[in-house]
């Protein structure tokens, strides 16, 4: 259950945390704690999905724990290992202790095998797991965890039908050990940069939210709060140019619209240059903040630079 009574509530204490989150993603987020749902945020690169899990680990008082996915994730690094070299250690013991005596009528086929039985069930106990994001969520005391899977789409398919029983029921199963539930419900939120389409199981478990690029308004808002040393005229310069690099004509120019981040990197640069106000020679010098791409670099022009920092038309 939801600690905020409201979603201006949760609203309010994402802000005190840097993270401004308008109404629908507000919404998503608080019935994802309201319905103890996983909540799976898909969008560009760059418009927030990972900040938005630290800001709510802070604004909840969890621990964040933080699951990166990649091409050729195993389930052993996403849930948990054997340590192995404490087992070994553990059986050698054992053995050493349970050698069958040289006593006649002892150390018989029966005596073995309970040794090696009760060997068994001495080295698959708790302590020697290696416990990984997804066993660390489903066993952190009270208040409880947030995990964010991250970048998702990522991993391959069967990574996702591994995910399945822990987005469904907040459990998984360990062979050797049986079922571990979730003691506290772990606020579960899973990123995509939909770099290939998601299973519809993993989607039917989850609440969904696409997330877009923030209005200008938000954006000018995450800008000054993030880097206050910047005039009000610089951050609204800022947010001014980089909404118009992601709207047309000029987004065609370029591979990747630049993100959040990369505009808050931009005024700490325009900062650190004792920047007042931009201009084209400026904005050419700086296009690597910006872009991470050479071809995106090129295409910032110094006459693309002008265009971009003309003033708006005031509406008729």
């Amino acid at each position: 259950m939801t600690p905020f009574p409201t979603i201006d509530a949760l609203t309010q204490a994402l802000e005190a945390a840097g993270y401004f989150a308008d109404r629908r993603l507000a919404t998503a987020v608080f019935l994802a704690l309201k319905l103890e749902r996983p909540l799976l945020l898909e969008g560009e690169p760059g418009v927030g999905k990972t900040e938005l899990a630290k800001a709510l680990s802070l604004a909840l008082q969890r621990e964040m724990l933080r699951l990166q996915c990649y091409d050729g994730l195993e389930q052993r690094e996403a849930l948990y290992e054997w340590n192995y070299a404490a087992q070994l250690l553990h059986m050698r013991a054992a053995q050493a202790l349970h050698e069958p005596s040289s006593t006649p009528g002892t150390g018989g086929p029966d005596h073995v095998g309970d040794v090696v039985a009760k060997m068994e069930r001495e080295v698959y106990q708790a302590r020697y797991l290696i416990r990984r994001p997804l066993l660390q969520a489903l066993q952190t005391p009270a208040p409880g965890a947030v995990l964010l899977i991250d970048e998702v789409d990522r991993a391959d398919e069967p990574f996702e039908a591994f995910l399945l029983e822990y987005l469904g029921e907040y459990q998984v199963s360990i062979p050797e050990i049986g079922t571990v539930r979730a003691g506290v419900i772990p606020v579960t939120i899973l990123t995509s940069n939909r770099t290939r389409e998601l299973n519809d199981a993993v989607k039917r478990r989850c609440l969904y939210h696409w997330l877009d690029y923030p209005e200008r308004e938000r954006e000018l808002a995450i800008v000054r709060a993030q880097v206050p040393q910047a005039s009000s005229a610089l951050s609204a310069q800022v947010a001014a140019v980089v909404g118009k690099l992601r709207s047309q004509p000029f987004a065609n120019a370029f591979q990747r619209a630049p993100g959040i981040a990369e505009s808050v990197e931009w005024a700490k640069a325009l900062v650190a240059l004792d920047t007042l106000a931009i201009d084209p020679e400026v904005m050419a010098d700086t296009a690597g903040i910006l872009f991470k791409q050479r071809e995106d670099v090129a295409a910032l022009t110094r006459d693309m630079a002008t265009e971009l920092l003309k003033p708006e038309e005031a509406p008729a």
